[in-house]
């Protein structure tokens, strides 16, 4: 055999299975887009004299059609893992805390930013050393962050501690506007008022959350799917 005819196979070979891959992935795509469902209604939120259109979702977990296995099966061998990796990498290090350290800070500063908080890595790592930063109140934001993330992470892993529910979430809530320029927001409580994601009101707002009149029928929705989802996953993670 020539090498221009090896090469014209090889090349050949790796369009097939271009190809092949391709229709495996066109196949599996039809299979979930065949179980396309509506994840929710709108309903029609009036608030600064602008109303807006706020989405409502469904209870969880999925119906009509009921939510495939195969959807969830593949990503969460993955986030497994994921998990598996992240667990290698700790044993490498003297103490998991160092490893979290600056993961946890970096993740609180990002979350913090969806409300207009400005801070730095920088300006939290000079605050807890003690020095005093120009910024004050966007640090106190990101540190009553961290506060109620730790105190939520004792709650989970104390026996006796609260549960993932709307009580937990209130007093996480509580303590991430402790002080901080929510303190007037009704720390603790579900809110009163429509919110909005992005923009500057909810007419051009990215994405606007149901009614203040349905969360408490949304919360306990969303919690009771999320411990479901929990032990399906589990369950389905076991299979051989």
């Amino acid at each position: 055999m020539s090498c221009m005819t090896a090469a014209w196979l090889r090349a050949a070979l790796i369009v097939a299975n271009q190809i092949k891959e391709r229709f495996n992935l066109t196949a599996r795509y039809q299979r979930l887009f065949s179980m396309v469902r509506t994840a929710g209604t709108y309903s029609i939120s009036t608030t600064l004299g602008e109303s807006a259109r706020a989405f409502v979702p469904y209870a969880l977990p999925p119906s009509d059609p009921a939510l495939s296995p195969e959807v969830f099966t593949e990503l969460n061998r993955q986030a497994e893992l994921a998990l598996a990796r992240l667990a290698g990498v700790s044993g490498l290090v003297p103490s998991v805390d160092w490893l979290l350290y600056s993961a946890i800070r970096k993740e609180a500063l990002l979350t913090s930013q969806i409300e207009g908080t400005q801070a730095t890595l920088t300006d939290l790592f000079d605050e807890e050393a003690g020095f005093k930063v120009s910024n004050a109140d966007d640090v106190e934001e990101v540190t009553n962050y961290l506060r109620a993330f730790r105190w939520t992470q004792e709650q989970l892993r104390d026996p006796k501690g609260l549960p993932i529910s709307v009580r937990l979430l209130c007093e996480a809530h509580r303590r991430l506007l402790d002080g901080a320029r929510g303190a007037g927001k009704q720390p603790g409580e579900l809110r009163q008022s429509q919110n909005w994601i992005g923009g500057t009101r909810p007419g051009n707002a990215v994405f606007v959350p149901p009614p203040p009149e349905h969360a408490p029928r949304c919360w306990p929705t969303w919690i009771g799917s999320y411990t479901t989802r929990r032990r399906i996953c589990h369950r389905w993670s076991r299979w051989p």
